[in-house]
């Protein structure tokens, strides 16, 4: 809604101009970015831009500010309207406003490489370079032993098909795929593959305070009246809760003092409680605070006003720091005042006290106000309430003197139910947890000790402070920071690149408009959502659908277990690829026939139907591995770390000589028979071989027995597989000629099981004396 040529229109917000001036009226979202010339009681909510959990009050004076937050003369495009209206001139639209901002530093962030993307790249480069390496060294030997040029070529290949394990990224994606299926159960829904991997990585949960910490829903949690101190419990705008006085539940409908204020708190008010699921507030958050605090003492705000008409309103600003509602009773007309503690105990000059009314006294003033700092310094939100009889049919201003004091509300935006449990669970697992809000620094310190998310010598900084810091001693002090309050999208993408300048994998969680930047910065971006705006899931890669913080822990095990698996198929991939290595390289150095040509135990079909089929189904097997009880009470891994660790290497290197021992012991045997006999033999020792060492596999740590022999019965029904499929190529006639295979006997199965199982029985036996490769 514009006023152009003297008259209001409503055009489309693409057709508006800076200099045109916009209408804001309650509950619109506001198209641009305005500079307030005109208000009356204007309140916005800017969560989703600034992360300021209460609504703002507005002025069209302008102010000195540094911050978002602090802005009081300006509308921002994406923020809606909760109360008042006003006029605002636009300054500016599209890319110039602070939301085009933060769109485009979401597109110069650019696409994350993931840890095991980083890894498996690295990993594959190095393969492929000793691959080549001992292919041209194998042609070389061959050709200076006399062999043709084509022969050894040949040979080459073949030797370089054994050595790449060609199943495995097919494997890898399979796996990850699951993981993502299983993670979805858990409303995690994963936007990008290999994000599923990386967030096992993660050593730092960078979390927004509102709506993600928090249930951005402010929650009455105290009241105080003459003398008693009121708990209130309950959750967000539910309204279902109970009144606690020294810890004992109360009936408030009974207490002479505490029905008066909920009322005046019920009809001093215009929000409206929707019963929705879940339920919803329609006004401002603070309002609707004290509408649901009435409903949990069954006072209903609706029935109220039918009882108690509202006949005048004096609204409220941001200079009086109060608002008051004249309502009709049976016979005579009450004023009902709420606002800050310090205005409204000016115009008081006396005090409700079980049932009557006495004299406020300066010591009382003096105490009221005391009691009002300290309930500030935990973070609560303080509204005072008072009352008056009017006896004036003239209602104005003038009527807010010798007011009766009622008491005090204390409010805050509560932290979500398991976020304390599951902070305590990201410290075990060696997780940082940091808060970054644009709201004030005593409130989200308050929050933090409340999760217990602050650890000995923690600190705090606000943007102003961060503004100060260049970002060579941010870097320094980052990992001593765990709280960021009034911080600006800019601030926001500064410290997640200050961590990741550490060497830290960041989980950046977030819902509004302003995270957007730093969810793409971050390695994984988290959007909630349900208050989750479509520019945070956009620029995210994970998406947590009924914005559970639990839900990232798990998101965070789950990470670890695929990765723990894939680790587990690249092992019996690389052991299995070694053995075949070894087998073919030896025997061309030490089997020749007559001609002096190299005898090969296995062909390059029987190398590609080693690698693409029989280890398949195992391999895709160990990606369903059950989930290692340690998972959560290890720390993160270094990003820096290999895939292949020195004991990894080891248990290769012992189980590829088993192997190639093995095999060319068989193969030998074989060739009293016939070539033909020979390589059926050695091809089916390496295949069960492969059968018994995917047991290994399953846990490089612990033996089998500790881990469950039976406990992945898909492995079990993988093997069987393998073993039919490996069946079919040696005793199909139309098959046993394409694999220039043979039909084997049972003398001929009895050796190749007794010897395959030594590379099991050798493995169990090592981790069982010497401890476990890891």
């Amino acid at each position: 809604m514009v006023v152009r040529e003297g008259k209001t229109k409503r055009i489309p917000s693409s057709m508006l101009v800076p200099g045109d001036i916009g209408l804001l009226e309650q509950g619109a979202k506001i198209p641009a970015d305005l500079r307030i010339t005109k208000e009356v009681e204007l309140k916005i909510d800017e969560s989703a831009l600034t992360g300021e959990s209460v609504s703002v009050s507005k002025s069209s004076e302008g102010i000195k500010c540094k911050t978002l937050a602090e802005m009081a003369s300006m509308a921002f495009m994406g923020t809606v309207v909760t109360y008042g209206r006003g006029y605002g001139a636009v300054v500016n639209t599209g890319m110039k406003t602070e939301i085009g901002k933060i769109a485009k530093m979401v597109e110069e962030a650019g696409e994350q490489i993931t840890p095991l993307q980083e890894r498996l790249g690295d990993f594959a480069k190095k393969l492929g370079f000793i691959v080549i390496v001992i292919s041209i060294i194998v042609i070389a030997i061959g050709i200076l032993r006399g062999h043709a040029l084509m022969e050894m070529i040949t040979t080459g290949i073949a030797l370089a098909v054994a050595a790449i394990p060609e199943g495995l990224p097919a494997v890898v994606t399979i796996t990850l795929a699951i993981g993502l299926k299983k993670l979805a159960k858990h409303k995690a829904l994963i936007k990008k593959l290999p994000a599923v991997e990386a967030l096992g990585s993660t050593s730092v949960i960078c979390a927004d305070k509102t709506g993600t910490l928090t249930k951005n829903e402010m929650t009455v949690r105290k009241i105080w009246y003459k003398d008693k101190l009121i708990g209130v419990t309950g959750k967000g705008f539910e309204p279902l809760g109970d009144f606690l006085f020294d810890e004992r539940k109360i009936d408030p409908v009974k207490d002479k003092t505490l029905p008066l204020l909920l009322k005046t708190g019920a009809l001093c008010n215009n929000a409206e409680l929707e019963h929705e699921k879940p339920w919803e507030i329609m006004g401002d958050p603070t309002e609707g605070a004290l509408v649901v605090l009435s409903a949990k003492a069954k006072l209903d705000k609706k029935t109220l006003e039918k009882q108690n008409p509202r006949v005048h309103e004096i609204p409220f600003t941001s200079e009086r720091k109060m608002m008051s509602t004249v309502n009709k009773t049976v016979n005579k007309n009450i004023l009902y005042v709420k606002g800050a503690p310090e205005t409204i105990l000016k115009l008081c000059t006396k005090i409700y006290e079980n049932g009557r009314v006495k004299k406020l006294t300066k010591n009382e003033k003096k105490m009221i106000l005391d009691l009002n700092q300290n309930l500030a310094t935990e973070a609560l939100r303080v509204l005072a309430f008072a009352y008056r009889e009017v006896k004036t049919k003239k209602f104005d201003q003038k009527l807010e003197r010798d007011l009766i004091f009622i008491g005090l509300a204390g409010m805050i935006d509560p932290p979500r139910p398991d976020v304390e449990e599951n902070i305590k669970l990201c410290k075990q697992s060696g997780i940082k947890t940091v808060m970054i809000t644009g709201d004030h620094k005593n409130t989200a310190l308050a929050i933090a000790k409340e999760i217990k998310m602050l650890e000995e010598g923690d600190k705090a900084l606000t943007g102003t402070e961060l503004d100060s810091i260049s970002d060579e001693k941010l870097v320094d002090i980052v990992e001593g920071i765990s709280v960021y309050a009034r911080v600006d999208p800019k601030h926001k993408v500064r410290i997640v690149s200050a961590f990741k300048k550490k060497g830290h994998i960041i989980a950046m969680t977030g819902d509004g408009v302003n995270d957007a930047p730093a969810l793409k910065n971050a390695d994984i971006g988290v959007a909630m959502g349900i208050k989750g705006t479509d520019v945070a899931k956009e620029a995210s890669d994970m998406i947590l659908a009924d914005d559970d913080f639990s839900n990232i822990v798990r998101a965070v095990e789950g990470g670890r277990h695929i990765y723990d698996n894939i680790k587990k198929f690249i092992y019996y991939l690389l052991s299995s690829n070694i053995g075949e290595v070894l087998v073919v390289f030896l025997a061309m150095l030490f089997f020749v026939d007559p001609s002096g040509s190299p005898l090969l135990p296995l062909l390059a079909v029987h190398l590609l139907w080693i690698n693409l089929v029989t280890d398949g189904p195992p391999a895709l097997a160990l990606g369903v591995d059950p989930l290692s009880p340690d998972v959560m009470s290890r720390p993160p891994r270094d990003p820096k770390e290999k895939i292949l660790s020195r004991g990894a290497i080891h248990f290769l290197i012992m189980v590829g000589i088993i192997m190639t021992i093995g095999t060319l012991g068989v193969f030998w045997w074989g060739l009293g028979v016939s070539l033909d006999k020979a390589r059926t033999l050695a091809f089916t020792t390496l295949v069960i071989y492969e059968m018994f060492n995917v047991i290994n596999c399953r846990s490089l740590k612990y033996s089998m027995f500790k881990i469950g022999v039976f406990s992945n019965r898909k492995l079990i029904y993988a093997i069987i597989v393998s073993i039919i499929l490996q069946l079919l190529v040696i005793y199909v006639p139309a098959i046993q000629i394409g694999f220039r295979t043979v039909a084997l006997g049972l003398l001929d199965w009895l050796v190749i099981v007794v010897i395959s199982s030594t590379v099991l029985i050798i493995t169990q036996l090592k981790m069982k004396l010497f401890g476990g490769f890891e």
